[in-house]
């Protein structure tokens, strides 16, 4: 059966469609200031002082952590249980990534792995708000105090997710988001590196526009990282649409909550004093359920209700890193379980009930 209900789609209308409009006729496609509009909107959006926008989450990443002196010989602690590219903007630095596992209720970088893991050459730690849930940043944000380490969220996944009443984006040193079409908000591609600090932000500057300290002027060996005025032109419909959004993906959240309930899958945990944004509603097939992940998927799919697994090999497991890392066990065991369900805004109340439904006519 066609996939009626899919995994996730982008929320994109007329508003953004005029506004890219605007930029094609203006003439000024590239970086410009319709690009400076969106990073101070979005800046004021997680309450950071600066906003410096690029052209993708991966490249967020990457540049935060050159400004925050990571290179050939560091190392920096990350999460097993995340994207790729949390690990490999690491390594495009020329450092080492050393795997943290995670918290096996709420898929988060474990502070205990990491103190474990920190080594005389290690440099930062980038904790990620997986799934839109934002990591315990209390924890990890003393022991880089202790340590001396830079602290950087990817929060690539949580838009809006506030830690006690702060948003992300103003939770660490560096935040990084992506504006890829699935995330809870969108600029076709793109992303955001957010800071307080001046300096960071002068350098984040400098990085992503070939090192130019004005034009023509090259004082370091920089990128083209830049956000075009076209993705920005997106981003500035979209940064006022995405509170509308996150409330629905957290009424979706909730009715999948109550309605699974006694159908043996086990369902998101949410931290005390968090608010999870829910990017993806992932729930994990515990041992003993009646069917495997695949044949759970099948099903699922054949009544035309998309799933995804995010994320079925830890990073340390990848082939460019197998052999470097030791195993770290929550992460793989939640690798071999998890299974997201649509929790999107487009997702209507029947066809919530169409999910919950199918599921419990599984069992």
């Amino acid at each position: 059966m066609p996939v009626k209900i899919p995994i996730a789609r982008p929320l994109v209308g007329e508003e953004e469609v005029e506004a890219v409009a605007r930029v094609m006729r203006s003439g000024m496609l590239a970086q410009g200031s319709v690009v400076t509009e969106f990073e101070s909107r979005f800046a004021e959006y997680c309450g950071a002082a600066h906003g410096i926008g690029v052209n993708s989450g991966t490249t967020a990443l990457h540049a935060a952590l050159l400004v925050a002196g990571v290179g050939p010989g560091n190392s920096v602690v990350v999460p097993a249980f995340t994207f790729f590219a949390t690990a490999s903007a690491v390594s495009m630095c020329g450092a080492t990534p050393l795997f943290a596992d995670v918290d096996p209720a709420t898929f988060n970088i474990d502070p205990e792995s990491v103190e474990n893991l920190i080594r005389p050459e290690t440099r930062a730690v980038i904790g990620v708000h997986l799934f839109g849930q934002p990591f315990d940043v209390a924890a990890v944000r003393e022991i880089c105090e202790d340590r001396d380490l830079v602290l950087i969220e990817d929060a690539a996944q949580a838009h809006g997710a506030e830690y006690h009443g702060k948003r992300a984006g103003s939770l660490a040193d560096i935040g990084c988001f992506s504006f890829y079409p699935t995330k809870n908000m969108t600029t076709g591609e793109g992303g955001m590196v957010t800071t307080d600090d001046d300096l960071l932000a002068e350098k984040v500057r400098l990085l992503i526009n070939h090192g130019q300290s004005k034009k023509y002027l090259h004082t370091v060996i920089g990128y083209n990282y830049r956000m075009t005025n076209i993705a920005a032109a997106i981003g500035l419909v979209q940064v006022e649409r995405v509170e509308g959004f996150n409330e629905r993906r957290i009424y979706n959240a909730r009715y999948l909550d109550r309605h699974l309930a006694g159908t043996g899958l086990v369902t998101p945990h949410v931290a005390p004093g968090v608010r999870h944004v829910y990017h993806q509603y992932v729930v994990r097939l515990p041992a003993g359920y009646p069917l495997s992940r695949d044949a759970f998927m099948t099903a699922l799919s054949e009544r035309g209700i998309g799933t995804a697994v995010h994320y079925p090999i830890p990073v340390n497991r990848q082939p460019v890193y197998q052999g470097e890392n030791p195993s770290c066990p929550v992460a793989d065991d939640l690798a071999a379980s998890v299974v997201s369900l649509p929790v999107h805004p487009s997702v209507t109340d029947d066809e919530l009930a169409c999910i919950c439904d199918v599921i419990r006519g599984l069992q």
